[in-house]
């Protein structure tokens, strides 16, 4: 019998599963699960390159509203 999840783990992670990853990873939480799966089908160099472009995001809205809220 053939296992469906043996292909799965052979794929590479979609962006959306990083983000996701790296969003989870801001916030400290993390599910058994998903970190084996990061660990087994991530690569560390994706991960930070997702982490630095979402902290400049989050740096950028803050700046933002920041500036919205001082402007006024």
């Amino acid at each position: 019998m053939k296992d469906d999840n043996a292909g799965s783990e052979e794929k590479p992670l979609s962006f959306f599963q990083m983000v996701g990853s790296v969003l989870a990873s801001f916030f400290g939480v993390q599910s058994k699960k998903n970190k084996e799966r990061d660990f087994k089908r991530g690569k560390a160099s994706q991960f930070i390159a997702v982490g630095i472009l979402m902290t400049a995001v989050w740096y950028g809205a803050i700046y933002f509203l920041v500036n919205v809220v001082l402007a006024k």
